[in-house]
């Protein structure tokens, strides 16, 4: 059983830093932390400022469809085991989504797709059974040999990992993938050569690559070529 939640009065987990009053799609960003660690992270974060200028090349290649971007708030900067804090944060974000989307009965109908790095990326997968959500683009995820990923079926997943990262395993992103692929989800694995884990590295790739996968997954574009190659045969391929 997990720890009860004693956090008194909570902030919105939702930051919708790119607005548009009638949504039609909507994009999460979910940015890294640590294994544990009960304290809120500071008010400059390094693991959130490396998500922005990913989200900065999400918003420009949505601009004008109508697609709200945001963040998700963690109210603590570890995942703390059974806790899973970072993916009840992420599915209290999306639940705020789905009451900034309209009345009841309409909100089921935008697609969410998620960007998680590192934590965030754990936490992503694991929020995808939410019912908003259509799609995961996560990026050098944490993914435990016993992570569920039963609960992916009819979602497309997307991840990308650098092969020189030393904080989280390349090989569990790629066993992530076949597991999720054997629910029932449509999920590929790409490999960033001489990526690392901050996504320092080639940056223009990982920046390029994830922004042309989010907005192929909304229907906005074509995915790109590698993205689309590796869903169709499952194969880890090399980018």
């Amino acid at each position: 059983m997990s720890e009860p939640r004693n956090d008194g009065v909570r902030q919105p987990a939702l930051i919708v830093t790119s607005p548009c009053a009638a949504p039609k799609a909507a994009v999460l960003l979910l940015h890294g932390g640590r294994a544990d660690g009960l304290r809120p992270p500071p008010p400059w974060n390094l693991p959130e400022a490396r998500m922005r200028p990913i989200g900065s090349r999400i918003a420009e290649v949505t601009a004008r469809h109508s697609v709200l971007i945001g963040r998700v708030r963690y109210r603590h900067r570890g995942w703390n085991g059974v806790r899973a804090d970072a993916a009840y944060d992420a599915r209290r974000a999306l639940d705020e989504l789905a009451g900034l989307a309209g009345p009841p009965g309409t909100a089921g109908s935008l697609p969410v797709v998620l960007v998680g790095h590192s934590m965030g990326g754990r936490a992503a997968l694991s929020a995808a059974s939410h019912p908003l959500v259509r799609a995961v683009v996560g990026l050098a995820p944490w993914c435990p040999p016993d992570e569920a990923a039963g609960h992916l079926g009819g979602r497309t997943v997307v991840v990308l990992h650098g092969d020189r990262d030393r904080t989280t395993d390349p090989r569990g992103s790629a066993d992530f993938v076949r597991r999720a692929r054997e629910s029932g989800a449509r999920a590929c694995a790409l490999t960033v050569a001489g990526g690392d884990h901050a996504m320092l590295r080639r940056p223009g790739v990982w920046h390029a690559l994830t922004a042309g996968t989010v907005a192929g997954l909304l229907g906005l574009s074509p995915l790109p070529p590698a993205v689309s190659q590796a869903l169709d045969s499952g194969a880890v391929r090399l980018v």
